[in-house]
């Protein structure tokens, strides 16, 4: 208790006591200064009484402020892209299993203007949410023009991960988007079915469950507006797999579908009995200060059986290199080459070739064909970033078994600009042409204007 305070009780009673002695008393009246001086002893305690209360409550605030002058500032989140850090509140969840849990993901709004020259695509398929070589109309009814808007591809993820007592590591991830089929329609509700992207658990260097093929530099991608992007030519499957790595190796064995062109032509087949034999992927990356490069071979059994008994099977094999180096401290060039026979699933989404074509027998036959795209990436400011490349596949049909009406080449030419006012806050719009030419050499033409804005928490 400071001096001050000290003081307070004798000088209150002191003043209690001149109040109650009047002037001119007698001091001769013993029992009424025996009275008097039990009443101030009695005002003394109860205001010393107050005066300890009083200061136990300052105490008590001081303690609170010092608690919390003591915490530190919450951490700045890295930025995405190339916006600037910023301070984000983070809220930790400690379970009492000894994991660690991350929930995430993003806000995503796509617009786009798109004219075709020959017919529009077909509403409500993939072709009007992003860019789908394959879609591109031909041979049609003249140029169209129409928009187009989603939130299709927001997406939800959970992560989980534990560090054993034996040093050992699991790991696990869910990831959902929202392009699962309609479940309402655009003239009303605009409701979309959840998706499964991402679900698999980890063990140490070993991964089990659904995720990118090992086929795919991820990496590798570039920084597009548009869903993909280079869709022309851009290795790009998700599949169930089992994989195994081992610093720059990496070796799976993966989901054995095989996609076939019925004979004649005509829309694509997907085989009734997968083969026995996985795909077996390997793959080699060299990273460095300058980028990285990345090398993956695939081998395959193809198989096809439209009808029990009638079994074919054929040989499939690719490879692809792919890569990104550094060209200034705001400039770099990614990359990827593929080719092989019995690849066209692992192309553009499986929307462009397929694996196989069927000859008059019923009897399949690998088909071959190559893809590449180059992107140049260019950061003007923290803040603004833009992006340059061009894509194509070709393919080796024979037309005695496909016809003249399936798609020989594909590519595109892709411009953009995106903005990041703040970490994790992205706006984009990018400029798209494209054209889609088959064996016949009729060909079709599309122009689009895609718009992105995307938070991802």
């Amino acid at each position: 208790m400071t001096q001050t305070n000290q003081a307070r009780p004798r000088l209150l009673a002191t003043a209690v006591l001149a109040a109650l002695m009047l002037p001119g008393a007698a001091f001769a009246q013993t029992a009424k200064e025996r009275e008097l001086e039990a009443r101030v002893a009695q005002l003394e305690q109860m205001v010393q009484q107050l005066v300890s209360q009083q200061q136990q409550t300052e105490t008590a605030v001081t303690e609170v402020r010092t608690a919390q002058a003591a915490q530190p500032a919450p951490a700045p989140v890295a930025a995405t892209g190339t916006g600037a850090a910023a301070p984000i509140q983070r809220t930790t969840i400690v379970p009492t299993s000894g994991s660690t849990f991350t929930l995430g993901g993003m806000i995503r709004t796509d617009a786009m203007v798109t004219k075709t020259t020959d017919g529009d695509i077909a509403k409500n398929t993939a072709g009007r949410d992003f860019y789908v070589p394959g879609a591109i109309p031909v041979g049609g009814d003249g140029p169209d023009t129409y928009s187009d808007a989603h939130l299709k591809f927001s997406r939800l993820w959970f992560d989980a991960s534990t560090v054993l007592d034996s040093g050992d590591k699991l790991g696990a991830r869910v990831e959902l988007d929202f392009f699962g089929g309609a479940l309402g329609n655009s003239a009303a509700t605009n409701t979309y079915g959840a998706a499964l992207r991402h679900a698999y658990l980890t063990y140490n260097n070993w991964l089990v469950g659904q995720t990118w093929s090992n086929f795919m530099d991820t990496n590798a991608l570039l920084d597009a507006v548009d869903f993909v992007g280079p869709t022309d030519a851009v290795v790009f499957v998700r599949q169930p797999q089992l994989r195994y790595t081992n610093g720059p190796w990496a070796i799976s064995i993966e989901s054995p579908e095989t996609t076939v062109q019925p004979f004649g032509g005509g829309a694509r087949v997907i085989a009734g009995d997968n083969s026995a034999i996985p795909d077996v992927i390997a793959r080699y990356t060299h990273k460095g200060d300058w980028g990285h490069v990345s090398f993956a071979g695939m081998a395959r059994q193809l198989k096809y059986e439209p009808v029990a008994g009638a079994e074919s099977t054929d040989t499939g094999y690719g490879a692809t290199v792919s890569g990104l180096v550094k060209l200034g401290d705001s400039t770099d060039l990614r990359y990827q080459v593929s080719g092989g026979d019995g690849i066209g699933r692992y192309i553009g989404l499986a929307t462009i070739q397929q694996d196989a074509m069927v000859d008059s027998a019923g009897n399949i036959d690998a088909l071959g064909g190559w893809a590449g795209y180059v992107g140049l990436r260019q950061v003007f400011t923290p803040q603004v970033r833009g992006n340059l490349f061009y894509a194509q596949s070709q393919w080796d049909n024979n037309t005695a078994f496909t016809g003249l009406g399936v798609t020989r080449k594909v590519h595109s030419l892709h411009a953009n600009m995106i903005w990041s006012p703040v970490p994790r806050l992205d706006f984009g719009v990018e400029a798209i042409w494209g054209e889609r030419t088959l064996e016949s050499g009729v060909d079709g033409e599309l122009i689009r204007l895609h718009t992105m804005a995307r938070y991802t928490f």
